[in-house]
């Protein structure tokens, strides 16, 4: 099968990103004694930098990890929570009917740092100081500016310039959007880590010490007070077309912490794969797993209409279980959420699937016999009625540049998140998913150098739900990493971004790969596609149902297979779907460790490297 590149091949160390700066920095790591832990938070912290618009220093991190000294997998809880007012009484009597997208009232924790610092702290051997360097090199000296990054900010130019002044100084020097290729600096964000690393040596003695005196200074010290004084003192335009301050306090990030569990884990033949929890979208690949145990995939080559239907199918049931079971708000029914991943259930759940027809239903399930319970689905058309759409909507968008020197006409493209994994020469592996913090989704705190993460505009303001938006209770994230054993052996790190197409994207990578025998790097690059069939997650929640969006390269007569099972397909781009990356693991007939990558090429920045 043609592939747009070999799929990468050692037994050093590997790395897969969704950005070849990152990419690059995490195998130096490896390759100056680093672990895979250590490589990854040095290449997270630079996805930080070189990819603003898809995540940041005040986002969050979703972390899986296999410790080879442990022999065991752990999840990171690396979403932050809602601020203690934050409630939906609040809200309400702001007169939101949900969350908004943009701006200072929908920021949760920052959690991204003290997550990552968490895992470095357990697992690294590397200092604060040098797994910092590489990021604050690049905010510092400079970095290329991407054409996603340049087409981001053209987006939200007007907002920044009418509204969000901070923003402006930052994203818009001398009031121009940054061209493509172009060197870009964050001095202040630079500042904010060279701070950081010089008051935690201060402060603490030996690797771990210093490493929880950054941990403080983030929660408890000077990064916490300033973001307090912002969002109390700050009155910020956002998607209601009015000015709000934030409700984010010093106190709520002192109380958080990245909270260590073993994950959430399904079989699917040779195969188990470990999500998060019932905190992410996890368990939608692993309800997908259960119910395509059932599927005879393997008569179905992986480019043909029948592949596509079965999981399209499977991942509209799981969708639709995820709006009415996923979350850990005072609403969520821990029976029935065990029960979801029960075999029964979804032997159940798949037997309503119809191999000669596509459902145009929003079908959640009744586990354990407990009825499902929806949001009210309506308040995206009468949030829209109010709202101000002008300057984007609550995942990053995307304006194209056309080729003049003053872009003005634009065609807006929404996507988010980034992606790295990592797996070093002992067999250690890592999966993380950072998000949030986007340079569009709240104003750029001057005296930091970045914006605060949005993500509490995923829950519901509907009383009694399992995602309603709760005190100090995180929302639950779409960001959603993976591992996978192969024969009770750790075997594979994967994962992509994609909001709500995360967990569609990965579990069709890992059908072909798992069960067509595809390599890593002919998985990613087989044509891809991603169903809507429930509520966006992001404001304003559009409910779209029945639309299968497909790459131009699947055979005319497969797409027209599709319609003719009651799918409406929308065709995209040759190269459109997913940003997949994947690295593996496994054992010669010596025992010798056989490291493997491949790397999303859609997009043409995400690489994998190793040797």
């Amino acid at each position: 099968m043609f592939t747009t590149r070999p799929e990468i091949v050692g037994t050093f160390g590997v790395v897969s990103s969704t950005h070849w700066l990152a990419s690059q920095t995490a195998m130096g790591v490896l390759e100056r004694g680093g672990n895979a832990f250590d490589a990854a938070v040095a290449g997270g912290f630079v996805l930080q930098v070189v990819e603003p618009h898809l995540n940041g220093p005040g986002g969050e991190v979703p972390i899986l990890l296999w410790s080879e000294r442990e022999k065991r997998m752990r999840a990171i809880r690396g979403q932050g929570c809602a601020p203690a007012a934050a409630t939906p009484e609040a809200f309400q009597a702001m007169g939101f009917q949900q969350v908004p997208g943009i701006g200072l009232l929908p920021v949760t924790v920052p959690s991204a740092f003290p997550t990552w610092l968490t895992m470095l702290r357990e697992h690294g051997s590397w200092s604060l100081a040098d797994v910092l360097a590489p990021a604050i090199g690049y905010a510092r000296d400079g970095f290329p500016v991407l054409p996603r990054v340049a087409q981001a900010i053209l987006a939200v130019r007007e907002l920044f310039s009418t509204h969000w002044p901070s923003s402006a100084a930052t994203w818009l020097p001398g009031g121009k959007v940054p061209m493509p290729g172009t060197l870009f600096r964050q001095p202040a964000l630079a500042a904010t880590y060279e701070r950081l690393v010089q008051e935690a040596e201060r402060d603490g003695n030996g690797r771990i010490g210093v490493i929880d005196a950054g941990m403080r200074l983030w929660q408890h010290g000077f990064v916490a007070c300033e973001i307090d004084r912002y969002c109390r003192t700050e009155s910020v335009f956002d998607t209601s077309g009015e000015r709000h301050s934030g409700l984010l306090r010093f106190d709520d990030m002192a109380a958080w912490t990245a909270t260590t569990e073993a994950p959430l884990t399904a079989n699917f033949g040779r195969y188990t794969v470990a999500k998060c929890g019932f905190w992410s979208q996890g368990p939608m690949f692993l309800q997908q797993l259960g119910m395509l145990r059932h599927a005879g995939l393997e008569q179905h080559p992986p480019t043909t209409a029948g592949f596509v239907h079965r999981i399209a199918e499977a991942a509209k049931l799981a969708l639709a279980d995820r709006l009415a079971w996923y979350g850990v708000a005072p609403g969520a029914n821990a029976a029935a959420q065990q029960a979801l991943l029960s075999d029964a259930y979804l032997r159940g759940r798949w037997d309503l699937v119809d191999p000669q027809r596509a459902s145009e239903l929003l079908r959640a399930g009744a586990p354990a016999g407990f009825s499902p319970r929806l949001a009210d689905l309506d308040v995206c058309a009468r949030t829209l009625r109010t709202a101000d759409t002008r300057f984007g909507i609550g995942e990053p968008t995307f304006a194209a540049l056309p080729p003049v020197a003053e872009w003005a006409d634009r065609e807006i493209f929404v996507g988010d998140t980034c992606h790295i994994d990592v797996i070093d020469r002992d067999g250690n592996m890592v999966a993380a998913t950072p998000s949030g913090g986007w340079l569009s989704s709240s104003p750029t705190i001057p005296a930091l150098g970045f914006a605060l993460s949005t993500r509490l505009q995923i829950t519901w303001l509907d009383a009694g739900l399992p995602n309603t938006l709760t005190p100090s209770v995180a929302p639950c994230t779409t960001l959603s990493p993976s591992l996978a054993l192969r024969d009770g052996e750790p075997y594979m790190a994967f994962g992509t971004p994609g909001g709500d197409q995360q967990d569609q994207w990965s579990l069709a990578f890992f059908m072909r790969h798992a069960v067509h025998g595809l390599n890593l790097q002919q998985a990613i690059d087989a044509p891809a596609w991603h169903v809507k069939h429930s509520p966006s997650s992001f404001w304003p929640r559009q409910t779209t149902l029945n639309t299968l969006s497909v790459e131009s390269r699947f055979a005319a007569e497969e797409i027209e297979r599709l319609q003719a099972l009651g799918h409406r397909v929308v065709v995209g781009d040759a190269w459109s779907e997913g940003r997949m990356s994947a690295c593996s693991r496994e054992r010669d007939a010596q025992g010798r460790l056989l490291l493997r990558a491949g790397a999303n090429p859609r997009g043409m920045q995400g690489y994998a490297v190793g040797r």
